[in-house]
């Protein structure tokens, strides 16, 4: 079995720390584009594709995001499996008809996240789970037939329409992403401490149970480039791959 060829747009920056998590959770060959430096894929030939966080917001006007948002609309299109992480999600949601804006507070450290509908993203994880959050930002409405996957008291956690998922946590963080993102947030000296405190090794392992988000995700995404293979010319190239693989 030949490996998923994965397009990574990364929105976060030039921080060392997102290169290095999505490399370890995500199993293929990946192409890497810097989003913040206005670089996306020059083609779509690719089974796959993840965005990541961002310390910017979806509905700014910034100049570097027209070229990632133009080669997502397109690769949605063309029926590529899609994993929007935090911002990503964000900007997926956006990108389908949905609606982002700021909620008015900050989400951040190991929060608990309730499911609300199955889905095979969430295959293997409780229905009550724990993940890294960082967002001050939400989904305020998805996109026309999407379907809400996760959410807290805060927002959204996660959606699907098509071949497109989101998670609005981080469930690729390891504790020293946590610990250097905590210290670059303008938080009270007490907010810091406390949340500080929560990054141990214990919560890490609970929320180890929220990666299986991404071995779902390419589960996924190895059928439905099954299925395009599989599929006569002239058919939907958006369908949902047939078994397994409904919410």
């Amino acid at each position: 079995m030949r490996e998923l060829r994965i397009a990574v747009l990364n929105a976060a920056h030039r921080d060392a720390n997102t290169t290095r998590n999505f490399r370890r959770e995500l199993e293929g060959s990946i192409s890497e584009f810097d989003a913040t430096e206005g670089e996306a894929p020059d083609h779509f030939d690719y089974d796959a594709a993840v965005v990541t966080g961002s310390r910017s917001s979806v509905y700014w006007d910034d100049d570097w995001m027209q070229p990632t948002r133009e080669w997502v609309d397109e690769a949605i299109d063309r029926g590529i499996p899609f994993l929007g992480v935090c911002w990503g999600h964000q900007l997926l949601a956006d990108v389908l008809g949905g609606t982002v804006e700021d909620m008015g507070a900050y989400e951040v450290g190991y929060s608990e996240i309730e499911q609300t509908a199955d889905s095979r993203l969430f295959d293997g994880i409780d229905e009550s789970f724990t993940a890294f959050t960082s967002h001050s930002d939400e989904v305020t409405e998805l996109p026309p037939g999407a379907t809400p996957l996760a959410a807290n008291e805060y927002s959204n956690h996660g959606f699907r329409k098509g071949r497109v998922f989101g998670v609005q946590f981080h469930p690729e963080y390891d504790t020293k992403t946590a610990r250097e993102l905590v210290h670059r947030k303008e938080l009270s000296d007490e907010r810091l401490e406390s949340i500080l405190s929560e990054i141990t090794e214990e919560n890490y392992r609970n929320a180890c149970e929220a990666k299986l988000v991404f071995d779902n995700f390419l589960a996924f995404a190895r059928e439905a480039t099954a299925t395009e293979v599989a599929t006569p010319a002239g058919t939907d190239a958006n369908a949902t791959p047939e078994a397994g693989c409904s919410d």
